[in-house]
Parts: structure tokens; C-alpha cells; sequence
């Protein structure tokens, strides 16, 4: 269970309880287009993306290449990815578990229509 700074925020319960009501990404589109600004998004999206390539082993060069972002953020970022709440890691490895679950069921989706009779699968 979560005990750190951010329980004394007023409203940010709400606010991640609202966020788990949200369905898929495009209604996380909707909502978070009419509460953050294009500034805030980009910022969170960029420091997510950083915290992946941290995960993965990624030199500081190479993730501001790819990135954009300065070394300071990149620091930041590195420092909550082992040392913070765990909450890079737990959303990074569940987003990767459910990508490669997407990428399973597609790719068993081809193969069940290429068995398919009349499928143009036949040599």
C-alpha cells in the first residue's frame, strides 16, 4: 500500500479513481486532453518513455538522442526508476506484458485464419 508524499495531495484520489473508470486509450485521450495541457503531456510522455529506455539499459546519450530530453530529466527520471515507489517499474512491466499479449493473440489470429478452409494460405 502506497504511503508516500503524494496521499496529502487533496483531490488526487479522485483524480487516479476517475482515471481507473476510463475504459481505453481513447477515452484516456478525451479526458486527459480536457485536464492537462499539451506542455504537461508532452513532459509526462517524454519522462515515460525515458523511465522504458532506463529500464532497458539505455546509455544517457542514446535516450536524448531518441528523446529529446536533457540530461537533467534524464537524471531525475533514472533517480525514481531505483530509488522512488516502484511505480515506473510496475506500469512499465505490466504495458510491456500487455503489449506482448497483443502481439500473441494477433499473431494466433493469423495463423487460425491462414487454417481457415478456402484461406489463400495454400501453397
Amino acid at each position: 500500500m502506497y504511503t508516500g508524499r503524494l496521499k496529502e495531495i487533496s483531490g488526487l484520489e479522485d483524480l487516479f479513481a476517475a482515471i481507473l473508470t476510463l475504459k481505453d486509450v481513447d477515452e484516456c485521450f478525451r479526458f486527459f486532453d480536457d485536464l492537462c495541457t499539451v506542455a504537461e503531456l508532452k513532459a509526462m510522455g517524454q519522462r515515460y518513455q525515458v523511465a522504458g529506455m532506463i529500464v532497458q539499459g539505455s546509455k544517457y546519450e542514446e535516450i536524448e538522442r531518441k528523446t529529446g530530453a536533457s540530461s537533467a530529466t534524464i537524471s531525475r527520471v533514472k533517480r525514481f526508476v531505483e530509488y522512488g515507489s516502484g511505480g515506473y517499474h510496475l506500469a512499465y512491466q505490466r504495458h510491456q506484458a500487455q503489449k506482448a499479449e497483443q502481439e500473441r493473440a494477433a499473431h494466433q489470429g493469423g495463423e487460425a485464419a491462414q487454417d481457415q478452409p478456402g484461406s489463400d494460405s495454400t501453397p
